[in-house]
């Protein structure tokens, strides 16, 4: 979602915030806008573009300066136009704007601050709730930009990330966070403000993390902070190497194909050549932790809480202990029964997901202490919130759509499931010797589906004309089905249900056409029988049924069933192989329609506004 880069130096800093923007455009967004200092003058471009028609918008108008603010846009007030987009202006100095303010988040108190700013005289040309803030700045600016900026934050409700200069102060950037993400970068006689750390690779390592209330004042060679109160803090400032490599897109059409052969690759990492099994592998405490709690509570959004509701699979077969799944956004707007022996584990790619951080919060608040996070950034605000940690090793997720993410936090949660059954006397030594054994096989087992990439592509060209499609999964396998639902709509966007194959009878089956195709995923498990029954149901009354198959099914090509085979059955780990398939599907399906893979419309890839 929503990216802000700033800086002030002695050298032109254009270069660096465009640069900053590109590293964010992974997020998502509808509109991008750069503004400097130049000449004792703020000047402006904006575009509804991508970064690069920005920076070509930018080297025509020959925008150049030493101070500066720059941002990437996915709108909430206001429709995707350039005169919504950010930085936004207010008041008048020397014969231009006087202040430019960049803004990620959400001001709940917008209607009311822009009825007072109206009556004060102030002319509004957007619909954003960022143009109050800008508005409100100037409104209480009086020769401090800083004292200002601290004013102005005490009036907001919602939550923010902040970054703005003023005209009548060169070589002065000051920022503000609160519910948002902000970050400092520090250099030799110039520092630097980003949502995210990865926007300063390249550019500084030394990354300082704003907590929420933060405001920031930065020049040349000082970084100033205050907390809520206003009192001087101290943050420590954190050596941070973020790669990059990710961002290079080599031999492949799109970053989600790229993404999704990474997976090998990223899984193995993710176990870091775990020899056994032990507490200490999510932090210092973990044993005392597992060893306590009574029950586990997931709480997550979108594709980690299909990674969550698998995990439940896991842990109450395998750890016996009962597990509650909670989508975050939900969760703290209703009433429930808390456990102070409960494990809250929350799972989110970029740490910063706002719903995800506000149920732990909520969650924390009703008594539940002992707290840990799957997480694929070391550094984020769910890292530092929680008190145990697994950090996958997806590396950066270009794709708005996640898969190594989704499959890296499914290797950490069954990791998870491991330790706790552990713990708790259900794992015996040759079980978790079996166990081991698989999840170093898995990086082997996905590159042997991988293969089967150019059959998928030949089911993908039929799905390219449908406009419905429905997917079946049974046991740990149906949120694996809701996964594959959820990609295939995100991406192609074609209507995609998910359903458990058992409730086909209880309403889906009024769906049921043959311009209905219905993918079905289909382990060698306990429940195959159950699901042959199911698909019976659905080819009866011809629907075209389209099946990933474990090799050992005996579930064969027939007219109205179509089959690919996967190469093993691989047990409690099957929901991960199964995932492989449903990516690539949706993939090539929305290949073949023609849109936009990487950026498909209305989402964000870090969702960090409620």
């Amino acid at each position: 979602m929503c990216g802000i880069v700033g800086a002030v130096a002695q050298r032109d800093i254009v270069p660096i915030l465009l640069e900053g923007l590109k590293r964010l455009e992974y997020r998502g967004y509808d509109s991008c806008g750069i503004a400097v200092h130049a000449d004792g003058q703020l000047r402006r471009a904006r575009s509804t573009e991508r970064v690069a028609e920005l920076q070509a918008q930018v080297e025509k108008d020959a925008i150049d300066g030493f101070t500066g603010i720059a941002h990437t846009r996915w709108a909430t007030h206001g429709a995707p136009a350039t005169h919504n987009a950010h930085p936004h202006f207010s008041g008048q100095s020397k014969g231009s704007a006087r202040i430019a303010l960049v803004h990620n988040g959400i001001i709940e108190n917008h209607d009311d601050l822009r009825s007072e700013l109206q009556a004060a005289g102030y002319v509004f040309e957007s619909q954003t709730d960022t143009e109050v803030v800008a508005h409100l700045v100037d409104h209480l600016y009086a020769g401090d930009l800083f004292e200002a900026v601290q004013q102005a934050t005490r009036r907001l409700t919602g939550a923010y990330a902040i970054a703005v200069f003023c005209g009548d102060e060169p070589h002065r950037v000051v920022g503000a966070r609160h519910g948002s993400p902000l970050v400092v970068g520090r250099g030799v006689n110039e520092n630097f403000l980003a949502s995210d750390a990865l926007a300063l690779a390249g550019t500084t390592d030394q990354i300082v993390y704003l907590e929420d209330g933060d405001v920031v004042d930065l020049q040349l060679g000082r970084i100033w902070v205050v907390d809520m109160d206003g009192r001087p803090v101290e943050r420590e400032v954190h050596t941070v190497h973020v790669h990059t490599g990710a961002a290079e897109l080599g031999p492949y059409r799109h970053y989600m194909q790229k993404e999704i052969f990474e997976q090998p690759r990223a899984v193995s990492d993710t176990l870091q050549d775990i020899e056994s099994i032990t507490p200490e592998l999510f932090g210092d405490g973990a044993y005392k932790v597992f060893k306590e709690i009574d029950n586990v509570l997931i709480l997550a959004c979108g594709t980690s809480y299909y990674a969550g509701l698998t995990a439940r699979y896991w842990i109450e077969s395998i750890a016996k202990i009962p597990v509650n799944v909670e989508i975050a956004s939900e969760y703290r707007y209703r009433d429930s029964v808390p456990n102070p022996r409960t494990l809250v584990v929350t799972i989110s790619q970029s740490g910063e997901t706002a719903d995800t951080l506000a149920a732990l919060k909520h969650a924390r608040g009703l008594g539940m202490q002992h707290t840990l996070t799957i997480c694929n950034v070391a550094t984020s605000a769910m890292v530092r919130e929680c008190k145990l940690n697994y950090i996958t090793r997806a590396g950066v997720e270009i794709g708005v759509a996640s898969t190594k993410a989704f499959t890296t936090q499914l290797t950490a949660l069954f990791l998870l499931t491991m330790a706790l059954a552990q713990v708790k006397g259900k794992l015996s030594e040759e079980r978790e010797a079996d166990m081991l054994k698989s999840l170093r096989h898995l990086p082997v087992a996905i590159a042997a589906v991988l293969a089967l990439e150019p059959q998928i592509m030949a089911w993908a060209d039929r799905y390219a004309s449908k406009e419905h499609a429905l997917f079946l999964g049974r046991g740990m396998h149906y949120p694996i089905a809701l996964e594959g639902a959820l990609k295939l709509k995100e991406i192609s966007y074609i209507h995609a249900e998910a359903y458990p194959a058992g409730e086909l009878k209880h309403g889906p089956l009024a769906l049921v056409t043959e311009a209905m195709p219905v993918v079905t995923i289909a382990p060698h498990d306990e429940l195959l029988e159950k699901l042959k029954s199911n698909m019976q149901e659905v080819h009866a009354r011809g629907g075209e049924l389209y099946v990933f198959a474990d090799a050992d099914t005996k579930i064969v090509n027939s007219d109205g069933i179509h089959v690919i085979r996967m190469p093993e059955n691989y047990g409690k780990l099957s929901p991960i192989l199964h995932t492989i398939p449903l990516q690539l599907l949706a993939y090539h399906t929305a290949v073949a329609r023609g849109t936009d893979v990487d950026k498909p419309r209305n989402l964000a890839k870090s969702v960090t506004v409620e």
